[in-house]
């Protein structure tokens, strides 16, 4: 009835309507029902305050069920032990024996109904008139069992709705926090792959830079170029992938195996000299697939120009009818890719999430007559 320091007006409005409606149809029924009941005592001023009463007692019965129980029971006992029909005022106890069930536990619930049950069996034995005696214990008994096993049937099934509620929520919560930790494992691999091959590129042209500039200036600056053009783009990708976060959107435009020519410009600029073959028909991939694709190559190439030793890469891309494959192949000393990736880089095993999260394959390892291959396949829905 009180949330937070204020009432709750619908509980109050529907018991106020409840207790106004049985003490109408009470006032109103009684009589009636006391024409058909030729031996009950006649219908009075002192049967009307009793039915009064116990109407009224509901206005407080969500605040107060036991208090309200023992108020009705009390009327609707003294009522029926004074030899008035029966009629609506058994509504009343009804409610009262029910309201108990609904709002309280198992154990005191069962003690107030049987506390009433008690006090209503003095009417079977002690009534003015003609009692009932043993034969009216039965129906007696009906009138709360009834009605208390009604509000118990309906507080479990409260009880079991508002624990599937919680359940549900806790699952969406888990859920978002589930999709969050992915969402920044995501991007943590995307600032990784970016920052990681763009420092990358930057140290190799750096170093050119420093090492002609004593003796050749002018192709220096070349170098230094190189480090502006790779650090602008480098930083452009960034700020993309991480606006992208902060908007709450996928990232505009989604970098895919259409950059590597700029890939593999930027690369030659910091000493490392990559061909492109392309098999098969050019073709719009997924936006998942395309972008892990191109991350592949781009972590594959830098792990070449940090460890291989070589100034040449090859990279092959097969447009296939149900998959793309993509293979970088240097042939340097192939040990230093796989030592860094040993050693707790997190290069290849970027490689590896990205691929088997979209069902691919990953392979990676020396090749046979020297060097160092990285090979993927990612696997393409057909359109239908």
């Amino acid at each position: 009835m009180r949330r937070g320091g204020q009432w709750r007006w619908p509980g109050v409005a529907a018991d106020a309507t409840l207790a106004l409606v049985l003490l109408g149809f009470g006032l109103l029924a009684t009589g009636l029902a006391g024409d058909n009941q030729p031996g009950s005592t006649p219908v009075d001023a002192a049967s009307r305050v009793l039915i009064v009463l116990a109407a009224l007692a509901l206005l407080v019965r969500r605040r107060a069920p036991i208090v309200t129980l023992a108020v009705v029971t009390v009327a609707t006992s003294t009522y029926l032990v004074l030899g008035y029909p029966y009629g609506p005022i058994l509504l009343t106890f009804l409610i009262a024996v029910y309201t108990v069930a609904v709002r309280l536990p198992v154990a005191p619930a069962a003690r107030a109904a049987a506390g009433a049950f008690v006090l209503l069996l003095a009417h079977v034995f002690f009534a003015r008139g003609p009692a009932p005696g043993w034969t009216g214990v039965l129906p007696a008994s009906a009138w709360v069992v009834v009605p208390f096993a009604v509000g118990m049937v309906v507080r479990v099934n409260r009880e079991a709705a508002a624990r599937d509620r919680v359940e549900q929520a806790r699952s969406r919560a888990e859920e978002a926090r589930r999709q969050a930790d992915e969402e920044r494992l995501r991007v943590a691999q995307e600032v990784h792959d970016v920052v990681g091959h763009g420092l990358a590129a930057i140290s190799m042209q750096a170093e050119i830079a420093l090492h002609l500039l004593p003796k050749r200036p002018e192709q220096a600056e070349v170098a230094l170029t190189a480090i502006s053009r790779t650090s602008r783009e480098a930083l452009d990708e960034l700020r993309v992938t991480l606006g992208a976060v902060r908007r709450g959107a996928e990232r505009e435009p989604v970098p895919g195996l259409a950059r590597l020519p700029a890939l593999r410009d930027r690369l030659a600029g910091a000493g490392l000299a990559v061909e492109v073959r392309v098999v098969g028909a050019h073709r719009e991939l997924p936006a998942a697939v395309d972008l892990a694709a191109y991350r592949v190559v781009q972590e594959a190439l830098t792990n070449v120009l940090r460890h291989a030793g070589v100034a040449s890469a090859e990279v092959t891309v097969d447009y296939r009818a149900d998959e793309v494959t993509v293979e970088v192949t240097d042939r340097g000393t192939g040990a230093g890719a796989a030592l860094a990736d040993d050693q707790g880089g997190h290069g290849l095993a970027g490689m590896r999430e990205r691929v088997a999260a979209l069902g691919g394959r990953l392979t990676t390892g020396p090749r046979p007559g020297g060097g160092f291959r990285v090979y993927a396949a990612l696997p393409v829905k057909r359109a239908t």
